[in-house]
């Protein structure tokens, strides 16, 4: 079941923990591939030291005041970052999926990113390498059945104990644990 506008405008950290375990899909030309979401971060906006909204919307964070449900994609060192809008309209929100364990079209994946099964999805600039996610996918609709890319629950998800921590590689973060995670799954990252 394709997950709606309302499951993503509510608060970022309660979206960014329910989104664990939901498939991340994206269809191209070369094939379909799909991982489930194994990891994830919330950010905020004003008082969220380590978001890009902390201080005042500017072009390259302005998707984060739109509606949830948007593709927020930017680049950092290089790498695409592949990020989900929530929060309601002029309420800035967006979540970062950090790794996804594969599902189908794994040989795909490595064709993209040739590296053992194991490192292809185990952080947010590898899983969008593997995946095939650039920044012409910024602003996509996530909640459009017609979407190359998007984020379904699966009906026979397997249960998992769900882990939390700080963010990871930020030089400011909240006293709050905003990063969310499958406890013992081989593809979160380090």
């Amino acid at each position: 079941m394709m997950l709606d506008q309302d499951f993503y405008e509510r608060d970022t950290a309660t979206v960014a923990r329910e989104l664990l375990g939901k498939t991340l899909t994206h269809k191209t030309p070369e094939g379909v591939t799909s991982g489930r979401i194994v990891e994830t971060e919330a950010y905020y906006g004003k008082g969220d030291p380590a978001s890009r909204a902390s201080k005042k919307k500017t072009k390259l964070n302005e998707l984060m005041w739109e509606r949830g449900g948007l593709a927020f994609v930017y680049v950092v060192h290089g790498h695409e970052l592949f990020n989900v809008t929530t929060e309601r309209e002029d309420v800035p929100g967006a979540v970062l999926i950090r790794a996804l364990d594969p599902i189908k079209g794994i040989k795909q994946m490595q064709k993209r990113r040739p590296v053992p099964k194991l490192q292809l999805t185990s952080g947010p600039g590898k899983l969008t390498q593997a995946m095939g996610i650039k920044r012409k996918h910024h602003k996509l609709n996530l909640t459009d059945p017609k979407s190359k890319l998007t984020i379904v629950a699966s009906k026979h998800s397997p249960e998992f104990e769900i882990g939390k921590s700080h963010r990871i590689g930020v030089t400011e973060d909240l006293k709050r644990d905003l990063r969310f995670f499958i406890r013992k799954n081989p593809y979160v990252s380090r």
